[in-house]
């Protein structure tokens, strides 16, 4: 993982904390949460079926990356919600496939993306950072 992946995860998952705290929750989240862990311990409190809590999940990065898009390409409102429009319909078929895939079967295995990413943090300007 490269630093400015997690420098983003820590990020979101101490923002994620800090509203599970100002919110009065008693969710046992550790005081330095990735942003998945946190959304994990917070879906494990509220007893969201994994099924659910995956699907939100999943939304929630499409909604995100829809977003990023839309700020560096001249998409369009319209162009975006169409985006998100196809995306939501295959959320479904992913979890399920998701949830029917063995333990040992699990990975985040993704050298190009690894590569890329690397590349990434060594140029000049950064237009955003989660």
């Amino acid at each position: 993982m490269t630093a400015e992946l997690r420098a983003e995860t820590l990020q979101m998952g101490h923002s994620l904390h800090k509203l599970i705290d100002d919110l009065g929750l008693s969710v046992a989240v550790p005081p330095t949460p990735t942003f998945m862990c946190a959304w994990s311990a917070l879906a494990a409190h509220w007893r969201i079926p994994p099924a659910e809590a995956l699907s939100a999940w999943l939304w929630s990065w499409a909604e995100n990356q829809t977003m990023a898009a839309l700020k560096t390409v001249p998409l369009g409102q319209a162009a975006g919600q169409r985006i998100l429009l196809e995306i939501g319909r295959r959320i479904p078929d992913v979890v399920d496939h998701a949830l029917k895939l063995d333990e040992d079967e699990l990975s985040n295995f993704a050298p190009g993306f690894a590569i890329a990413c690397a590349r990434h943090e060594t140029q000049y300007s950064r237009l955003f950072r989660s």
